[in-house]
């Protein structure tokens, strides 16, 4: 009961410093001060404080979908191994429900934006589902493959990776965390696929969707969008730290790769410009790339002696 605390603290406080860490890394490298790294968090709360506005365009789908994003994002958290290296909910072939939760609350994300008879936000809309088409089979391929390989098809068998690959399992791990950090830029609208500070028309891709949110709604989907990068960045760390750990080793080590991961966002954010909408699709190919060598290795693995 006591994990299940731990990891459900962590994940509803976590993500605003993530944020926090990203930002005042942008600051550092740009020589400025920068906010404090809970500033997002009283964000959030002057969110909460502020009143929602419906324009008389929207129906019922645009005022649910905060509320459908993050009841999503919680429940796909729970097949993820966090803190202690362990997941609330530890099944069989959780990567699926996972991938395929997250896809519900992207569907209603993207009708949400179409729900404003924007053009604008559909454009928007139209381009992250584009993405979306990309990086999804790129992610069953590399998680499959990895769970192959440990005979588990759990996500906590990630650990699992050197006790049954050995060698391979240095080169499995580093390719899956390449695949799983692209994944993380893509999914959650980061330099250099998107850059969630702009407002500038032919560079927006979630930012555009979200233009008509305002008050809690909005608040719901900033708190959504960081515990989504959240969860990409456990699956990371999931890959890294080692099984047999004393508790708050692990937590320690879990908290200080999350903050490494969102220092060197920051730090990509802080020296790399946007791709062209054009090159985007090469960036996102990357990914599939590294799961297909993933997927190569592991059948050489099994299959090649």
């Amino acid at each position: 009961m006591l994990d299940i605390f731990i990891n459900i603290f962590i994940l509803l406080t976590v993500p605003f410093l993530m944020i926090g860490v990203i930002k005042k890394t942008k600051a550092f490298w740009s020589g400025r001060k920068g906010i404090n790294i809970f500033q997002p968090f009283w964000d959030f709360l002057r969110l909460l404080n502020k009143e929602t506005v419906y324009s008389s365009t929207t129906s019922w789908i645009f005022k649910i979908t905060p509320i459908i994003n993050f009841s999503v994002i919680f429940f796909a958290s729970l097949f993820v191994p966090m803190a202690n290296g362990l997941a609330i909910i530890n099944i069989p072939f959780a990567f699926i429900i996972f991938s395929y939760v997250l896809a519900l609350g992207k569907f209603f994300t993207l009708i949400s934006a179409l729900d404003t008879g924007s053009s604008f936000e559909g454009m928007g809309a139209s381009r992250e589902a584009c993405f979306s088409t990309l990086v999804e089979p790129a992610f069953f391929i590399a998680i499959g493959s990895i769970t192959a390989l440990t005979q588990n098809y759990t996500f906590q068998s990630l650990k699992l990776i050197l006790e049954n690959a050995g060698i391979y399992g240095y080169l499995v791990i580093t390719l899956a965390i390449i695949t799983l950090f692209i994944m993380l830029l893509i999914e959650c609208s980061r330099v250099p696929v998107d850059d969630p500070a702009t407002h500038l028309e032919l560079t927006m891709i979630h930012e555009v969707m979200i233009l008509d949110n305002s008050g809690i709604d909005l608040a719901l989907i900033l708190w959504t969008s960081a515990i989504k990068m959240f969860l990409f960045a456990s699956l990371i760390s999931a890959l890294i730290i080692p099984t047999g750990l004393p508790q708050i080793i692990s937590i320690l080590l879990f908290l200080s790769i999350i903050f490494i991961i969102s220092i060197i966002i920051g730090t990509i954010e802080s020296s790399t410009a946007r791709y062209r909408m054009t090159h985007v699709f090469e960036f996102v190919f990357i990914m599939s790339i590294t799961a297909l060598l993933i997927l190569t290795l592991v059948t050489y693995k099994l299959y090649g002696n």
